[in-house]
């Protein structure tokens, strides 16, 4: 599933241009086609094709795993889920003849100038909103990683108050926005905190090293435009510098420990048994 730093590559290539396309804001939309209706978590397919019609495309912007389309009367909201991914094409080949749509577009916005933007998404879990209040679908989210409010201090008294393993926490998006699998056990091994950790066992200091190890490691892969692990994501670089994740039986890059894979909330989780020491702490929430 793309994260914070992949979602954050497709804003960005968007807005500014980039991935072999120019940058989408300023064009507008002649029409819309609902290639497959479930896509479409509001409105209705008629509705939107009518309601995007005509509309400029403003900015990009991004909110945890949400892409943000501002137009002028409403935004689009897209979450890529498992396996969706965003292009911006032209609708011809540069003999003049049609480009047709690839086999698992799910959604087309097609521009007066001849663009396209196409949703794709093989496995069918992608879903957009076209609403005139994105609250709508964003309020439930918590804060962003960067954001400057989210200090240690702040960051410590809502571990403390979850009291949840820290896996399942850090996955949980009304707790940290952005943040998945990948990232989630890059920033558990740079941070030297076992996954099962109880959240309100950390101590200040602990607390404020996991918020810098998160900062760290979705940096470093917004620097690398994302990981690229499977077919549903491509043009991402991050995955060499995989410190944990995916690396069952190789090394330790601290300790040379070979890293260990369980399960835990239904997720693979990859972590270092000693750089990573699982130590005793009280009562947990189910998670």
């Amino acid at each position: 599933m793309p994260e914070l730093p992949e979602v954050e590559t497709i804003v960005r290539a968007l807005q500014n241009g980039g991935r072999g396309s120019p940058p989408l804001p300023g064009r507008v939309v002649q029409a819309a086609e609902v290639r497959w209706v479930r896509t479409l978590a509001m409105p209705g397919a008629a509705e939107f094709e009518a309601r995007i019609r005509a509309q400029r495309i403003e900015r990009i912007t991004r909110r945890g795993k949400f892409i943000l389309i501002h137009l002028p009367a409403s935004t689009l909201l897209i979450h890529l889920r498992m396996s969706g991914d965003l292009r911006l094409e032209a609708q011809t080949d540069p003999h003049g003849d049609p480009v047709p749509p690839a086999a698992h577009d799910r959604l087309l916005l097609l521009f007066e100038d001849g663009w396209r933007l196409a949703f794709n998404d093989p496995r069918k879990f992608g879903r957009a909103w076209l609403t005139r209040d994105p609250s709508e679908v964003l309020d439930g989210l918590g804060p962003e990683p960067f954001d400057e409010a989210l200090n240690g201090v702040v960051f410590h008294r809502r571990l403390g108050e979850r009291r949840r393993q820290l896996k399942p926490l850090l996955l949980d998006q009304t707790f940290l926005a952005g943040m998945g699998n990948i990232y989630t056990d890059e920033a558990l091994h740079l941070a030297g905190l076992h996954p099962l950790t109880v959240s309100s066992a950390l101590n200040p200091g602990e607390a404020q090293g996991l918020l810098d190890a998160i900062r760290t490691v979705l940096q470093a892969g917004i620097r690398n435009n994302g990981a690229s692990i499977d077919w549903v994501y491509r043009g991402g670089g991050f995955q060499t510098q995989f410190r944990a994740y995916g690396r069952t039986g190789q090394p330790c890059p601290v300790c040379g420990t070979p890293i260990a894979r369980t399960v835990i909330g239904q997720r693979g989780t990859h972590l270092c048994p000693t750089c990573q020491p699982l130590k005793s702490q009280g009562h947990t929430q189910p998670s």
